[in-house]
């Protein structure tokens, strides 16, 4: 059986890492040409996960490590994408469609000029293709993205201080709900739980399995329950630690789920 070195590799600073295998040892840092389903790639080594991978079949491979003409081939790319993307705004426009171009990306063998675009509604970029193609003679890919799909494409740091979840880990973007940051008890306000790209964060979904579990069987804030002290109204819930205040006749009652009593603060 060949032996396989695993290795995170991003393509662009501060982009997303993705697993790819070798059959030969690549240092932190080195660039490489990758196998992806798009086509070869120029990619950056930024972490080494060891030799042991249980599907390390699915892992597309590491080809080689980049020489200096791979290097000038990559910054010659990097020019052509980027005034690719400047003819095809102009064709946009005189097309008159209704389409924002957000980058452009030929993969390393310029096998595929790939532009990612936004819109309110779907496209009719049949024309756009045709004439795109005509000039570069490869294929041309357009795709539609969304606000999530743009953060992920842009990148940037996130209100926690980090790189922004889903250009740096996620795979798959789960759909996010307003319930769960009611769920865990955040204030509803935009700044605090939106991501850039100005949708709910998607780290809310880590932990809302949990809340929900922990949540169970306890009351909601206003409602009334009825305690050893009395009658009262719920003021505050802490759904991790299982307790809730309980106002009784003006004083502060804390209850532990599963208590008959609590202690008056």
């Amino acid at each position: 059986m060949d032996r396989y070195y695993i290795y995170g590799v991003n393509f662009k600073d501060n982009g997303k890492i993705y697993n790819f295998k070798s059959k030969i040892r690549c240092p932190i840092n080195v660039t490489v040409i990758t196998e992806t389903e798009k086509g070869l790639q120029f990619g950056k080594v930024v972490s080494y996960l060891g030799n042991d991978s249980k599907n390390i079949d699915e892992l597309k491979s590491i080809i080689r490590i980049s020489t200096k003409k791979d290097y000038e081939e990559h910054l010659k790319n990097l020019r052509d994408a980027d005034l690719a993307l400047k003819q095809c705004r102009g064709l946009v426009k005189e097309l008159n469609l209704d389409m924002k171009m957000i980058n452009a990306n030929f993969t390393f063998d310029r096998k595929q000029l790939i532009f990612n675009f936004l819109a309110d509604e779907r496209i009719d970029f049949r024309e756009l293709a045709r004439k795109l193609a005509a000039i570069y003679r490869t294929r041309i890919e357009l795709r539609q993205i969304g606000a999530r799909d743009k953060a992920r494409e842009v990148g940037g740091v996130g209100i926690c201080g980090e790189k922004i979840c889903c250009a740096n880990f996620l795979n798959h973007i789960d759909s996010v709900s307003m319930n769960m940051a009611k769920n865990q008890g955040l204030a509803l306000n935009p700044s605090k739980i939106n991501g850039l790209c100005g949708r709910l964060l998607c780290c809310l979904t880590y932990e809302d399995e949990e809340y929900l579990r922990c949540s169970e069987g306890l009351p909601s804030i206003g409602e009334t329950v009825t305690t050893e002290k009395g009658e009262g109204q719920v003021i505050n819930v802490d759904t991790l630690n299982r307790t809730y205040k309980v106002l009784v006749n003006n004083e502060k009652v804390e209850i532990h789920a599963g208590d008959e009593d609590g202690s008056e603060e």
